[in-house]
């Protein structure tokens, strides 16, 4: 599933790292815009599970879309659920599926969220300031109207690597101290005044790195990717594969760091050592993939069957 919204990163290249095969079970543990979706799903067949997951009720949706499109007669058993991927065992355990062959974590998000009104995006028009994935909920305006000026600032430091983290956090504070700042518009105007004239004119807009912060703390995203992590590699059946999709520094050191446990435990090999990045024309095609690399951890030990409980061909959890 590929159109003007959304082009999954590193499509080719993850489908080829998971080794899929038709009567595989499969979960793709964040389906965002559908696209890696849609691909998994044509590569399994009669005999075959596929498992999609994303907090996001509107991603799960793309997702039975792309479903009933495949209207091939040997198409897999699907189970489509709305719920976070940190909570991947339970998810598993409640479907009645005891291991899995090939699990996809992409840790972007989807055009279809940087164009909707949840305020992901600095670049559209003035949005309520959301940026929850979910429908409930703390959100970012509530982090950026509450937050002391040294929470906010320490926030933008860890969690988005900003170097004028301090003076960021000092505006946001006198301008909330005027009115709530409650939209994108809002608080990029804060952001303006917290930072220099020359930072604002690079080509990487200046709000960047705050949006990623606030982004990050608002869904808690590094808590649920190490709890996800952990879950994925418990679940792998013995011969199976984890590919992990990031796009930013912090999270790249998460799953390096748990990859590299797993490994030196003995629990499987990292396949390549090194990560893989998108090619240069699919960054010239598709901007958002410059920065993205994938990891890939194959579990030791013979294939062998997965086993699940007997299911209905689509269901919803």
């Amino acid at each position: 599933m590929t159109d003007g919204l959304h082009e999954p990163v590193l499509a080719q290249e993850a489908l080829q790292a998971l080794q899929v095969t038709p009567g595989d079970t499969v979960v793709d543990a964040t389906i965002g815009g559908a696209g890696h979706f849609a691909r998994l799903l044509a590569a399994l067949g009669e005999g075959g599970t596929i498992i999609g997951i994303d907090a996001d009720p509107e991603a799960v949706l793309r997702a039975r879309v792309a479903y009933a499109d495949d209207r091939r007669p040997e198409r897999p058993v699907a189970h489509l659920v709305n719920d976070n991927f940190r909570n991947l065992s339970r998810i598993l355990e409640r479907l009645g599926v005891g291991s899995v062959d090939a699990i996809l974590l992409d840790l972007g998000w989807s055009g279809y969220q940087l164009v909707g009104t949840r305020g992901f995006s600095f670049a559209e028009a003035d949005q309520p300031l959301l940026m929850t994935y979910g429908t409930s909920g703390e959100t970012a305006a509530d982090i950026v109207n509450s937050a002391t000026e040294t929470e906010l600032a320490d926030l933008l430091h860890s969690y988005g690597e900003e170097r004028f983290a301090r003076p960021i956090a000092r505006a946001i504070v006198a301008a909330r101290a005027k009115e709530r700042i409650l939209t994108t518009g809002a608080l990029i105007a804060a952001i303006a005044l917290g930072t220099p004239r020359w930072y604002q004119e690079r080509r990487i807009h200046p709000a960047t790195k705050t949006f990623q912060a606030l982004r990050i703390a608002t869904n808690d995203e590094l808590g649920a990717l190490r709890e996800g992590l952990a879950a994925a590699l418990a679940a792998l059946a013995p011969g199976g594969r984890l590919a992990v999709i990031s796009f930013h520094s912090i999270e790249d050191r998460i799953v390096k760091h748990t990859l590299r446990e797993a490994q030196e435990s003995e629990r499987g090999s990292l396949v390549p050592k090194k990560p893989i990045v998108p090619t240069r024309a699919e960054v010239l095609r598709n901007r958002r993939a410059r920065s993205a690399k994938l990891r890939v951890f194959h579990r030791s030990g013979a294939l062998c069957a997965p086993h699940t409980q007997g299911t209905p061909l689509l269901s919803y959890a």
